[in-house]
């Protein structure tokens, strides 16, 4: 008999610390459950655009034009080389954003889809509204699941009747690993399972951790 794999439905902005976090987590879920992740852009840069008056001057230079690159860039690799390339370029574009910490520059997206395989002109669409559209259909889908008074990594699994239950978060630091990885995962989908439940929370007390990541 085949292995019943379950779905995980993974939005992320290459920008934000907490979710490339959590994708290092899934993944190392994917090791030790059956588990096959499907990743989607989400943009902090939309989720924002009303309220960037209101953030921090570091915050409001992140989210504005700029915020839009790196989300640009993976919805057109996306549209141009398949659902297939989303993964490996996240992975590209976090490790060097975060981990070498070289952040959300032209030069770091230009090395990231190097690092991945692929054509150095999907630069060219980091400043093209091109496949704006696409940007935010996927971010209302994800947004859509989880509601709009959260951000990014949202995760999505099947419940108890295999309807999809979303939820912001985990956010964890650093990345769990091993047997530890999968009792999280196990949690997640029996917190799912339980119609009705809807949070779990306490004030981070730690910065992101990326020390088991490098």
């Amino acid at each position: 008999m085949s292995e019943t794999r379950t779905p995980a439905d993974f939005w992320f902005d290459p920008l934000c610390p907490w979710a490339w976090m959590t994708s290092r987590w899934i993944l190392e879920v994917e090791k030790v459950r059956p588990v096959d992740v499907r990743w989607h852009v989400m943009s902090l840069a939309v989720l924002n655009e009303d309220k960037l008056d209101e953030l921090p001057e570091q915050y409001r230079e992140l989210l504005g034009p700029k915020g839009w690159r790196p989300v640009r860039v993976v919805t057109a690799a996306r549209e141009l080389h398949g659902d297939e390339v989303v993964g490996p370029l996240y992975t590209a574009l976090g490790t060097r954003f975060h981990n070498n910490d070289e952040g959300p520059t032209l030069e770091a997206i230009a090395g990231a889809l190097a690092d991945a395989g692929l054509p150095a002109e999907l630069i060219e669409y980091a400043d093209k509204d091109t496949y704006d559209a696409q940007v935010r259909a996927s971010h209302e889908e994800g947004i859509s699941k989880v509601g709009q008074e959260v951000g990014t990594p949202v995760i999505a699994v099947p419940g108890a009747d295999g309807e999809q239950i979303a939820f912001f978060g985990p956010v964890v630091t650093p990345a769990p690993q091993g047997e530890e990885a999968a009792r999280l995962w196990d949690g997640t989908l029996l917190v799912a399972s339980v119609p009705g439940f809807y949070e779990l929370k306490r004030s981070r007390t730690k910065g992101p951790d990326f020390s088991n990541l490098k």
